[in-house]
């Protein structure tokens, strides 16, 4: 089995950009409900193309391309548990084709994080975005545990549950991560303001639960709207008490509406590097981009990365 470098929190810097976003840029059909998991079944290389893009555009991180990839989303196509795991187990291979392919032709370390969305992502309704669910906590820690044993089997290094939208469903993974103890995560929170996640609860008292937990390597904000972050990088502080690094990767500026299924608003490269730099000044120790983000935000982003860290 190959065993996967845990990230050394302390030298991460900038995390790659959104996946299923940059599919569809590339041309790529992503209207089914396992989003950019469809890929790994027809067109596997181009999962490690967009890897590779990242890694050379400057991230020190990639994400696999395993976010929406559950037991639930596989079987409302008719399909069994093991097509799920083999997707999950698939989806590391990539990355990790990928960090190999880079490696020819830089010696500059990268690393890698099994993503994981939430409960709402598998729903594909936008549940993910209120948190509002017909499930308790229970049931929440058995969707997180069910796709985590596959990834601690796969030997990942780190677990990105990311998008996370309540301080119920970080309870829930806080739960799963107890039937592996030697696993490591991290949990990114998407945040409806500049003080609260997506279902209400202030970031602040879910970064101090979070921050309690050994198998936490790091607490983030992620699939946000930019304008919010720097304040939000402060409440996850202030409740983390400086015990967990804060990684942020916000989305470009748009929005997506889900009953129309379409994206809202205007991205600008240049400006997301530039706030970046302000991210990086609140206390931020990582950076990168989610939805609608490209290499080309994470090249501003890492242009920024030895700016602010030259200083």
């Amino acid at each position: 089995m190959v065993l996967d470098e845990p990230i050394d929190f302390r030298s991460l810097r900038v995390l790659d950009g959104g996946m299923a976003t940059e599919l569809e840029r590339r041309g790529f059909d992503l209207s089914g409900p396992l989003w950019s998991a469809h890929v790994l079944d027809t067109a596997p290389e181009a999962i490690v193309g967009v890897h590779l893009d990242y890694l050379r555009a400057g991230a020190d991180c990639i994400s696999t391309a395993s976010y929406q990839v559950s037991g639930i989303g596989y079987r409302e196509l008719g399909r069994d548990a093991a097509d799920a795991e083999r997707a999950l187990q698939l989806a590391l291979e990539l990355a990790r084709r990928a960090c190999s392919l880079y490696t020819e032709e830089n010696a500059r370390k990268a690393w890698i994080a099994a993503s994981l969305g939430p409960y709402g992502a598998a729903l594909h309704n936008g549940a993910e975005y209120h948190g509002r669910y017909a499930i308790g906590v229970s049931d929440l820690a058995a969707f997180h545990a069910e796709r985590a044993a596959v990834l601690a089997e796969a030997g990942a290094g780190c677990i990105a549950f990311e998008t996370i939208p309540s301080l119920e469903e970080a309870e829930a993974i806080l739960r799963a991560l107890a039937d592996f103890p030697l696993l490591r995560a991290w949990v990114s929170f998407t945040c409806r303001d500049a003080i609260h996640v997506a279902h209400g609860e202030p970031l602040r008292a879910c970064a101090e639960m979070l921050a309690g937990s050994p198998q936490i390597a790091a607490i983030g904000i992620n699939c946000t709207v930019p304008p919010l972050v720097t304040e939000l990088i402060g409440e996850a502080r202030r409740g983390a008490s400086d015990r967990k690094p804060i990684i942020v990767y916000p989305n470009s500026g748009e929005t997506w509406d889900a009953g129309t299924r379409v994206w809202r608003g205007a991205s600008d490269t240049a400006h997301f590097g530039t706030l970046a730099r302000a991210w990086f000044t609140a206390g931020a120790r990582a950076v990168g981009g989610c939805c609608r983000t490209g290499p080309a935000h994470i090249a501003e982003v890492a242009r920024s990365a030895l700016e602010s860290h030259a200083v």
